[in-house]
């Protein structure tokens, strides 16, 4: 009877209270870092089990590693602010414990609750789904369960908040500590995925060096299609019309080796820094299939191209098929 008393009065207190526009500013913009926390988190997890676990079906390796540095960017920089904002808020519901009632605050924390409540609902029936339909792997057991932990996670601290004072109490500052480890826990296990910033930068660069490679031996093709001979170097490439000019190396400037080995076969060399990072991905990390048609209705297709490496020199000797790049029809 005390407490429904007790309760009473705060909340009486609070109808006194009026949200101040710094009020609206805190709460929302802690929310806000809440959600872009909690998704990248998932985001992360996902990405580790799929590293781990790739499906042979439906799991394309390219873009692994963007996807760990976005998540990773947007967890470290939204993490803090979220630390920070609700440092504020706490400190002033302890000035001003009827603070904790006010109706905006209420509103974001249900609004809070129920995107928890149907993320898990929604994960427990693709859950039961999986089930009955003999599919439930290992991989997607662990994403359920990542998402069982992060939502749930979530959802049980609202609940506890929405019942509690938190001025009151040391489950925030717990909860605190323990987030800041589980987030510390998936950003460090993301260098071992990774590596660390000097690598990323050699890996992108050799990503460029393959890109690179790649436009070069498509102007190559394209070259062989119109005038029914390989080119001798590169510089018989540039383009005074379209502005092409074949790129060189992102680090040393230079430009690429290309050799003419035979009339239809020719090789692309390079030195790499790192080892390609989904040479280890059990699954196909091969170019798709594609067709490229000029404005004159000719059309080239491009077929599967692999592009693995090791660190050091390497180089990719391709052989023209007449079959697949039929040659120009000059109007």
């Amino acid at each position: 009877m005390a407490k429904i008393t007790k309760t009473s009065k705060v909340v009486k207190t609070a109808s006194k209270v009026s949200t101040t526009p710094k009020d609206v500013f805190l709460s929302l913009l802690m929310m806000v870092m809440l959600y872009i926390c909690v998704i990248s988190m998932l985001a992360l997890a996902f990405t580790y089990i799929d590293y781990k676990y790739p499906d042979l079906l439906t799991y394309y390796p390219y873009g692994t590693l963007d996807s760990i540095r976005n998540s990773s960017s947007m967890l470290v920089v939204a993490f803090p602010l979220l630390l920070i904002l609700s440092w504020f808020i706490q400190k002033d519901i302890k000035k001003v414990p009827a603070k904790h009632e006010l109706k905006f605050r209420k509103w974001l924390t249900y609004l809070t609750l129920f995107i928890a409540s149907i993320t898990i609902v929604i994960d427990l029936i693709q859950l039961v789904r999986r089930f009955y339909g003999g599919e439930l792997t290992l991989p997607f057991t662990l994403k359920v369960a990542s998402v069982l932990l992060i939502a749930g996670a979530v959802f049980s601290y609202y609940v506890w908040d929405v019942q509690n004072a938190p001025q009151k109490s040391k489950v925030p500052m717990t909860v605190g500590w323990l987030s800041s480890f589980l987030v510390l826990s998936v950003l460090v296990m993301g260098f071992f995925v990774v590596g660390s910033p000097m690598k990323q930068r050699e890996i992108r660069m050799d990503e460029r060096r393959v890109s690179d490679l790649q436009t070069i031996q498509y102007q190559v093709i394209d070259y062989w299609i119109y005038k029914d001979v390989l080119p001798e170097t590169t510089n018989d490439l540039q383009n005074s019309i379209s502005g092409f000019v074949a790129p060189t190396d992102p680090e040393t400037e230079q430009a690429y080796e290309y050799v003419v080995l035979e009339p239809l076969k020719f090789k692309l060399c390079t030195t790499f820094n790192q080892n390609n990072p989904y040479n280890d991905i059990k699954v196909s990390a091969e170019y798709p299939y594609a067709q490229k048609c000029d404005g004159y209705g000719n059309c080239s297709s491009y077929v599967n191209e692999s592009w693995d490496y090791n660190a050091g020199y390497k180089c990719f000797e391709r052989t023209i098929d007449p079959v697949l790049y039929p040659k120009a029809k000059v109007l």
